[in-house]
């Protein structure tokens, strides 16, 4: 899928590479889009990715007087882990929670999201709302500008092929100030924006003085509505104003029709989902609804970077890599240009993990990458490279099979079977984080698997008799 893969230890080397190759480079974070656009054809011009998955620092999250930072690696689920997140940025928080599932959580980047440029990306709209800023930097230059003037259209940037997103900064909300981000999806996880909405107001005493309405997913970009705001101001949030400013909030947009929602039903759910929006934020429950202790599947070092690379590497044709597969020390010699998911079936030789999608859908290629769960399908395999890896092979012990391979029997939650790695791997690592997980905790930690043989209950009591061995 490309010619050349190079793994990085710091920034200056990243701007290194993107200054040399221009367009024909792209960073890899996460990886859960270029994967899978490389996969489909849709990036013919892409020849060479550059890998800061292991670069220290930049997945840090800071508060810098009033202000929050958000480095280039910091994940969807660092947010949600984040306390200063919850209480000082939910609508963001909320909009990282609702991204994909634990998996995808645990790599997929905030600034990733931001460079997509999808109008139906979950984080644009509350950043937008929270009058986020971007750095960009380059080797020579270094530019920040408001978030709002970083598109140019769908799935369009102002980026320069050089630069890199090195920050996102935005102002925490005020004591005054609440604010509430709320998801329209096809499904209950796993599923792509129908519309979005966040809403962040200033109170004085109840008494609305400032509004913030931002809408995702009805128009090329994330849009204001600012006749519904402006109609809020001055206003105690009855029942009347809440409808009045939902309705002119409807009014706003054009918006898209595609196969998710006609421009008809996406007119009526702006209008619902910022009518719930406003409620929620008269009664002070924006927050009613977040999940406690959410399992993030992603091991002791949270999916962060703990220890950077020796020195910068390509990884070419013939090129060594060094890895421990459950367990194992291994060197490999073939397998550069392909996903961690054939990689291991093809060259480690360990086929139980599953290939269902190729896209990250559904869970079955799920393994741990130096302890946190992932979708091995959107990591390429010189990620592995230094890297600890347990696939379902190794969740077995010398004493015997995990407690949630033995449950899978007793329960008899294997139908067809090739799902079942994937919702092992989750069970295993849920059980880790969670000895005694809430029936909600089990379903949480399976929104990124999928069963095709309809088995989740008896999936779901697997895992509650799992957690009862010991």
């Amino acid at each position: 899928m490309w010619n050349h893969y190079y793994s990085v230890t710091s920034l200056l080397e990243a701007l290194e590479l993107l200054s040399e190759y221009g367009e024909r480079a792209r960073i890899i974070a996460g990886g859960t889009d270029i994967l899978i656009e490389m996969e489909r054809g849709q990036r013919p011009q892409v020849e060479v990715l550059v890998d800061i998955t292991r670069v220290p620092g930049l997945d840090k999250i800071s508060l810098r007087g009033d202000d929050i930072r958000l480095g280039s690696l910091v994940t969807h689920n660092h947010i949600v882990d984040s306390p200063l997140m919850v209480e000082r940025a939910l609508p963001l928080a909320q909009a990282c929670w609702e991204v994909g599932a634990p998996q995808i959580r645990n790599r997929a980047t905030v600034a990733g999201n931001l460079i997509t440029a999808s109008p139906a990306n979950d984080t644009i709209t509350p950043l937008m709302a929270l009058n986020a800023q971007v750095t960009l930097t380059s080797l020579n230059s270094e530019r920040t500008l408001p978030l709002s003037a970083f598109y140019a259209g769908v799935r369009r940037t102002v980026m320069r092929p050089d630069e890199l997103l090195t920050a996102i900064t935005f102002p925490v909300l005020a004591k005054n100030e609440r604010g509430i981000f709320i998801k329209l999806g096809l499904r209950r996880a796993q599923a792509i924006s129908v519309i979005n909405v966040a809403v962040i107001l200033s109170f004085e005493n109840e008494t609305v003085s400032r509004a913030t309405i931002t809408l995702g997913s009805v128009a090329p970009t994330i849009i204001h509505a600012p006749v519904a705001e402006h109609a809020l101001i001055g206003q105690k949030l009855t029942p009347d104003v809440i409808a009045n400013a939902a309705r002119l909030a409807a009014a706003t947009p054009e918006p898209i029709d595609d196969i998710r929602g006609t421009a008809a039903y996406r007119i009526e759910m702006v209008r619902v989902l910022v009518s719930r929006a406003l409620r929620a934020l008269a009664a002070h429950q924006e927050a009613e609804n977040w999940p406690t202790k959410p399992p993030m599947l992603w091991g002791a070092n949270k999916a962060s970077v703990r220890t950077g690379l020796k020195q910068k590497l390509e990884h070419r044709d013939g090129a060594p890599i060094e890895t421990a597969v459950n367990g194992q020390s291994m060197t490999l010699t073939t397998g550069q240009d392909k996903t961690l998911l054939r990689f291991l079936r093809d060259d480690v030789g360990l086929p139980g993990t599953k290939e269902g999608c190729a896209e990250g859908e559904c869970g079955a290629c799920t393994v741990y990458l130096d302890g946190a769960a992932v979708m091995s399908c959107m990591v390429g395999a010189p990620r592995a490279h230094g890297a600890e890896i347990v696939t379902v092979e190794g969740l077995a012990s010398e004493s015997g099979l995990h407690p949630v391979q033995q449950s899978f029997i007793d329960q008899g939650a294997v139908q067809c079977g090739y799902c079942t790695p994937g919702f092992l791997m989750a069970g295993a690592k849920l059980l880790e984080e969670c000895p005694t997980p809430t029936h909600e905790q089990i379903q949480q930690s399976i929104t990124g698997n999928l069963c095709r043989c309809t088995g989740y209950y008896k999936i779901v009591q697997a895992f509650e008799e799992a957690s009862t061995k010991k």
